[in-house]
């Protein structure tokens, strides 16, 4: 199902114009966001970090990406098929431009959007992790934005998979742990839990801020701090988070065994309660508990 224009389209197809920077430059931005009963998970959250994104890239933004989201959101809430259970991209491209690099004076953004069948089994489902040479550029801007620009990701993740696992670990140009190709990464280190700063190349992510939240409730002391690989493979747990797989405990690193903390489960427990206080319904009631995949 395909948002375009103010209006829901079934076939799925879309036409840009052939001069769309996103298209050609890779010069736009997106949101991924998870729908439960029909309502957008932290929307707000989400629309406010697009904002931020688009500013820091010189982009105009408008209503259209939570028009898009609320109409895809209302479509899941009344589609059998899916039971109010979806999973949302919005994108916004700057929109066509002159040839070349240089920033169009009047821009005309384009927003669509895009909805997908989303399965609480799709959530807190363990990782096993590649350490890629795919390095994460901590001074450029894209790396703190949700941008087009998604290349070195998917070649990441490729290359994870080459290795026989399900995710790549990157690190930064200084050799700091960054990210996973599709989330956030997170350590249990005795009493803290601990997770990179924002500075190393890190996207400030939505779940990571319930997480951090969360953590800080249940007692652990939270620190955002550079994390190396060594401390990732000798933490007493490890997990990433994103907005469809909320959190994923991360069992292995290139081979090696990364310990089990049942403190992980009070994270699960309070990403479940989120959930059900945002949207209504915990979609992991049934048929099983958060902390029985753990």
């Amino acid at each position: 199902m395909l948002w375009h224009d103010g209006a829901l389209h079934e076939s799925g197809m879309l036409t840009l114009a052939a001069g769309d920077r996103g298209l050609l430059l890779a010069d736009g931005l997106f949101e991924t966001v998870l729908v439960v009963a029909g309502r957008p998970w932290r929307l707000a959250d989400h629309l406010a970090r697009l904002e931020r994104s688009a500013a820091a890239i010189g982009m105009p933004i408008d209503a259209r990406p939570e028009e898009a989201i609320l109409a895809l959101s209302a479509y899941a809430a009344a589609s059998r098929e899916l039971g109010g259970l979806a999973a949302i991209r919005v994108t916004v491209t700057r929109g066509a431009g002159p040839r070349g690099l240089k920033l169009p004076p009047h821009p005309s953004p384009s927003v669509f959007a895009t909805l997908a069948p989303w399965q609480p089994a799709m959530a807190f489902q363990p990782v096993r992790l590649h350490l890629t040479a795919i390095r994460r550029n901590e001074f450029s801007p894209l790396s703190r934005i949700k941008s087009l620009s998604y290349l070195d990701n998917v070649l990441a993740l490729e290359d994870a998979v080459r290795h026989g696992c399900d995710d790549a670990l990157l690190m930064n140009t200084s050799g700091a742990v960054a990210a996973t190709s599709a989330g956030n990464v997170f350590a249990l280190v005795g009493e803290a839990l601990v997770t990179p700063p924002i500075e190393d190349g890190v996207l400030p992510g939505i779940t990571r801020q319930v997480v951090l939240a969360a953590a800080t409730e249940a007692g652990l002391a939270v620190r955002e701090q550079s994390l190396t690989v060594a401390a990732l493979e000798t933490a007493d747990a490890a997990f990433a988070t994103n907005s469809l797989r909320l959190l994923c405990p991360i069992i292995a690193l290139d081979g090696g065994d990364i310990r089990r903390d049942a403190r992980t489960i009070a994270l699960m427990e309070a990403l479940r309660a989120d959930i059900q206080a945002d949207c209504g319904i915990d979609p992991f009631a049934e048929p099983a508990k958060a902390s029985q995949l753990l």
